[in-house]
């Protein structure tokens, strides 16, 4: 689906392994809402007047001086501006270390019979394409409600996630805003309970 948060209320809910792409307007705000608990919402968000000016999870997580993104994050631009602020979350915790799903990266972490699993670069590309986002527009995303905690040896794990029915997550753009959503399809590790489930989505102007 595809959608622009206008003066009335955004209200719609994703299946899970579709996506999501829409504007925010400065000032705006959006939430997403884990309506079943312990769904992964990969998440990109680009300056909507120059798509080179992404969302950075390196810049964000430098310059905060934290792995994980929560109430108060600052969400930084490979130019350093503020795209966006985590203004409210009733999870806790959300990883940008992690990264996206891709078909190549199935087959590497769970071998040659996930090949063909769809995967959220797909959605990201299929749905960026709307605006002109590309392969090369594409970076290090967030990943909403997903659990991916970082070893003493800086390594990273998949967990079950922290979250729960209801627990949401809400943005304030700084900027006018692309937002760019794959609600993750993964079935291979435990991001999505094992079950990937619907997410809901609302703005206001």
């Amino acid at each position: 689906m595809t959608g622009t948060i206008t003066e009335a209320a955004l209200d719609t809910t994703v299946a899970d392994g579709d996506g999501f792409l829409g504007t925010i307007p400065a000032g705006g705000t959006f939430r997403i809402v884990d309506l079943h608990g312990n769904q992964a919402v990969d998440t990109l968000l680009y300056d909507a007047a120059d798509l080179d000016n992404r969302y950075s999870a390196m810049d964000t997580v430098r310059e905060q001086g934290s792995a994980y993104l929560t109430a108060g994050s600052r969400l930084l631009s490979v130019n350093l501006d503020v795209l966006a602020t985590i203004t409210e979350d009733t999870c806790g915790r959300h990883d940008t270390l992690g990264g996206a799903c891709a078909q190549e990266s199935n087959v590497v972490r769970y071998g040659e019979h996930t090949r063909h699993q769809h995967a959220c670069r797909e959605t990201f590309l299929r749905y960026g394409a709307q605006v002109g986002i590309g392969a090369r527009q594409l970076g290090h995303n967030i990943n909403f409600f997903m659990n991916v905690p970082l070893t003493a040896e800086g390594g990273l794990t998949f967990e079950d996630g922290l979250s729960a029915p209801g627990k949401y997550v809400e943005v304030r753009a700084e900027r006018d805003l692309y937002v760019l959503i794959s609600n993750c399809p993964q079935l291979n590790n435990p991001c999505n309970g094992w079950n990937p489930t619907p997410v809901r989505l609302l703005g206001w102007w």
